[in-house]
């Protein structure tokens, strides 16, 4: 081994956020204790970057770069080496960096990890280990706790890019080196050296394959080495299979049956070899550590081998009826990059056959090879937006981007260019600045207008689901313009086309033109004009299975305030997406179900959708999306004891909403962060916050969201003085009311008017309120009425009746777990004198905290169920009831799972006990109906 001093330089980091953080703890710790972390990652990630930050962040002592000899192999005994670094750490902290340890020796590993097993916590040696992530971690080091290295996510990959070039890509070459790098930095920065400046600016053709053999293997240190003919083979079989599988890994048994067809002749077999350790076979599947390794494995192929090995899957597939995937690899077996014109055809017809059982990513592999397969520029602009399409529907927007700039390169007529503008601005719609949604929507309906009048009309509903996400009304208004008499009865009463494998907006026509109609009525305030085309959608909805039409049924619903039927079409919306994987669909049904229960004032229900909405949307490139469901996530953590778990999602739903210019989600976020303020005693902040929402200006927030934040503006610039500002928005909010859109806001309007009213009408005002809170239901703001009244009875000098308007309260709250609430409502109790029990922490009041999913899963682990048995139960994944456990142990407290069971059963004795008292109290014959 040998040492040397680091020289600290400025090192750029893009992402890695979490990674960063868990290093600067480390280092943080050093002054005062030693530790060790093992950072893991496949070639090109940026282990060797992520150790060279961490060296030149450390000030507190020198640091030591631990690496092989010259000959790989270790020169220093296990003693010596710890002697060196006890040394070196007497005066200050020492941190030890060793980079890439997987390819010392055997007795180089073998020194270092007894070095570290012997170090204790008092030595001050921090040790940082990297190694790479596509072989399987040595023995001397598996004890380590880990930090792995994921790709970049796509906003610090673009950013990267940006560095690299300066930002002078070119869109539609920026969106390809995105695609190709797949999250890899360094793959990302070889494609860019690779290229002209003529290239980059997309003056001249890029390079086919843009990621050759040789980016490729330059980046992976090349392709495994040392292998048998029979392990090369394995290895290129299943990065061949890969090819045309959906997720990272192939079907075992169809590896086989492709060598046995590649090698026919006698001898040993790859079952007889261990299995590669580039590969872990898991059950019946291969699939290799790294993605990176697979691609250089299948580029640096020999060109003949590779075909025939594709040929092999081929034959093996068509012989088991798999016709799509069959084609596909019969379509690589071609040589040469010439065209095909026969081989392409087959591969469209069949990607188009909704016969064919085959995923929507499937689908989009088929198409984008069909297309590289077509000599005709028009032909080949229709099969990559069609590809496109399907790619969107897989949820991989950073598929279908480089698909459109490949079908813009080529000339295309109208309808072809229209349905490229639908998918790029459904794309931008979800993940983007939704102005230029807004645009590429209206270009398509126009483009559309001639040769598909249904697709136009989607195209332009979809536009004004743009506008309204921009919180644009004269847009709004303006994409939802009557149409003209001719194309409102083609639109409504012709055929739909095509659905399913083609359209990214697939919508029913009348679906399409009733919503439209209905959406400007209401935006007009013409309700009496609404009501019966919105209410149409709804009940279309009831009968139909296809999640788009679902969706605008439950769209439909929120707008009439039909809570119920949203409801029930976000949930059938989810279930249709699921089963058809339309992953992209998932996180809007998600978000449709988070609204619904937030109308409802189901909090609790609307967090734990909105928290399954906010993983979907990320996995699959949607962060518009993400910002909706992070402002949900902020409203419902509005009303419990969790002001950073509010903080937290405000900014980062602001974040994406300020950039994307999402106005809705932002208003969303900005009135959570208020409420927030409300719960806990600011009512100063909270009317600042809210009357930059309410209060008339250029400033107001989104044109249908920001009266659901009057009552809470109402109440803060009450109690904070501001009574005439308050007055100013009630006219508005009566409108709104009226509008029967909203099912709580009469009951809201008449607690308004409580607050500001004399003294001889505030008790007549609270009664009406709670009345028709009575008829919407909801806990939560029957509860807040009620708080508000006790209130206003404890200071009139009530306290009898103060006392029952605060119990009732406070039970409210407890029940929807409205813990910040709750607290407020016990202040008023003790200061009435009363003793409530303080089950703000007691154990029954703290299980009301968990959402319901969190509540069955903490019973199930009660009984002493494991993780797997609980996922098993609740038709979950394991990982789904791993988030949840560890969300149950921060809200609950506890560290372990034998008191999470003391908890759950101390929680039960209290609720029979509570239910034995009320028996003794009601008595046998109140209970039964019997009589004296």
């Amino acid at each position: 081994m040998t040492g040397e001093t680091t020289v600290r330089t400025a090192v750029r980091i893009h992402g890695r956020t979490t990674q960063r953080k868990a290093l600067g703890a480390l280092l943080e710790a050093l002054p005062h204790h030693g530790g060790h972390l093992l950072v893991a990652g496949e070639p090109g990630l940026g282990r060797t970057t992520l150790l060279r930050w961490a060296a030149r962040s450390f000030r507190a002592g020198p640091v030591l770069h631990l690496g092989p000899g010259p000959d790989g192999g270790a020169h220093v005994t296990v003693e010596r080496l710890l002697d060196t670094l006890r040394a070196a750490s007497a005066a200050a902290p020492v941190l030890v960096c060793a980079d890439d340890a997987h390819l010392w020796d055997a007795p180089a590993r073998t020194a270092l990890g007894r070095a570290v097993g012997r170090l204790s916590t008092a030595d001050r040696v921090g040790l940082l280990l990297s190694v790479a992530s596509d072989r399987p971690v040595a023995p001397e080091f598996a004890r380590l706790p880990v930090v792995h290295l994921d790709p970049l996510a796509p906003p610090g990959a673009a950013a990267l890019l940006d560095d690299a070039t300066d930002g002078a890509a070119a869109p539609a070459i920026r969106e390809q080196l995105l695609a190709e790098a797949e999250g890899n930095p360094a793959l990302l920065v070889a494609l860019v050296r690779r290229l002209s400046p003529a290239e980059l600016r997309g003056h001249r053709p890029l390079p086919r394959p843009l990621a050759d053999a040789a980016a490729l293997a330059e980046v992976a240190g090349g392709a495994p080495s040392g292998l048998s003919a029979h392990a090369r083979d394995l290895l290129l079989t299943v990065a061949a299979a890969g090819q045309g599988a959906d997720g990272t890994d192939v079907d075992a048994v169809l590896v086989h049956d492709a060598l046995r067809r590649l090698r026919p002749e006698p001898g040993p077999g790859p079952r007889g070899e261990p299995v590669p350790e580039h590969l872990v076979l898991a059950g019946d599947r291969f699939r290799f550590r790294s993605p990176l390794v697979r691609r250089t494995v299948h580029a640096t192929a020999a060109p003949e081998r590779r075909r025939a090995v594709h040929r092999a899957l081929a034959e093996v597939l068509e012989s088991g009826g798999h016709r799509l995937t069959g084609l596909l690899h019969r379509s690589w077996s071609l040589g040469g990059p010439e065209p095909a014109p026969a081989s392409a055809d087959r591969l469209a017809a069949v990607a188009a056959d909704l016969a064919v059982p085959a995923s929507h990513g499937l689908r989009a592999t088929a198409y984008a090879r069909a297309a590289e397969l077509t000599a005709d520029g028009a032909r080949q602009a229709e099969r990559y937006t069609a590809a496109a399409e399907q790619a969107l529907l897989a949820g991989c927007p950073e598929r279908a981007r480089p698909l459109l700039a490949a079908a813009r390169d080529r000339a295309a007529p109208p309808a072809v260019r229209g349905r490229a503008e639908l998918v790029r601005g459904v794309t931008e719609l979800r993940d983007g600045p939704v102005g230029d949604a807004h645009q590429s929507l209206l270009l398509a309906a126009s483009l559309l207008a001639a040769d598909a009048p249904a697709d136009a009309a989607a195209a332009a509903l979809a536009a004004a689901d743009a506008a309204w996400a921009a919180g644009d009304l004269p847009a709004c208004l303006a994409t939802l313009a009557p149409e003209p008499s001719h194309r409102a009865e083609e639109t409504a009463h012709g055929s739909d086309g095509p659905t399913g494998a083609r359209s990214a907006v697939a919508h029913p026509a009348a679906v399409v033109h009733d919503h439209r109609v209905g959406m400007r009525a209401l935006l007009e305030g013409r309700l009496d004009r609404a009501g019966a085309p919105l209410g149409q959608v709804v009940e279309r909805g009831r009968t139909e299975d296809r999640p788009e039409a679902l969706l605008r049924s439950a769209a439909a619903a929120l707008l009439l305030g039909d809570v119920d039927a949203a409801r029930s079409g976000g949930a059938r919306a989810l279930a249709a997406a699921r089963q058809l994987g339309s992953d992209t669909l998932v996180p809007q049904a998600l978000e449709y179900l988070a609204y619904a229960e937030l109308r409802a004032g189901r909090h609790p229900q609307a967090r734990t959708h909105a928290e399954e909405g906010l993983r979907t949307a990320l996995r699959t490139g949607q962060r518009n999306t993400a910002a909706h469901h992070r402002a949900v996530l902020a409203l419902a953590a509005s009303i419990e004891e969790e002001p950073d778990v509010v903080a937290r999602h405000v900014t980062a739903a602001l974040d994406t909403a300020r950039r994307h210019g999402l106005a809705q989600a932002a208003t969303l976020a900005q009135w959570a962060a208020a409420r927030a303020d409300l719960g806990r005693g600011r009512p100063f902040d909270a009317a600042d916050r809210l009357g930059l929402l309410v209060l008339p200006g250029p400033g107001r927030g989104h044109f249908a969201v920001w009266r659901l934040a009057v009552p809470c503006f109402v109440e803060a610039a009450v109690l904070a003085g501001r009574h005439e500002d308050a007055r100013t928005v009630l006219t508005d909010f009566a409108d709104w009311a009226a509008f029967g859109a909203d099912p709580q806001a009469p009951a809201q309007l008449a607690r308004c008017h409580a607050l500001l009213a004399p003294a001889e009408h505030t008790d007549a005002l609270y009664r009406r309120a709670l009345d028709r809170h009575d008829e919407a239901g909801g806990d939560f703001e029957r509860a807040r009425t009620a708080l508000l009244y006790g209130k206003w009875l404890r200071r009139r000098r009530r306290p009898r009746e103060a006392r029952g308007r605060l119990g009732t309260a406070l039970a409210g709250f407890e029940r929807c777990g409205a813990g910040v609430w709750a607290a407020q409502a016990r202040d008023e109790l003790r200061a009435l004198g009363a003793a409530p029990q303080d089950t703000g922490t007691g154990t029954p009041a703290r299980l009301g905290l968990l959402t319901p999913q969190q509540l069955r899963i903490a019973r199930h682990v009660a009984e002493g169920a494991t993780n797997r048995e609980v996922a098993l139960a609740l038709g979950v994944s394991t990982r789904t009831v791993d988030y949840h456990l560890r969300k149950v142990f921060a809200a609950l407290g506890v560290r372990s799972r034998l008191e999470l069971a003391r908890m759950v059963g101390e929680a039960e004795q209290a609720h029979e006990g509570q239910g034995a008292r009320e028996a003794r109290r009601v008595g046998p014959h109140e209970k039964t109906g019997a009589q004296h």
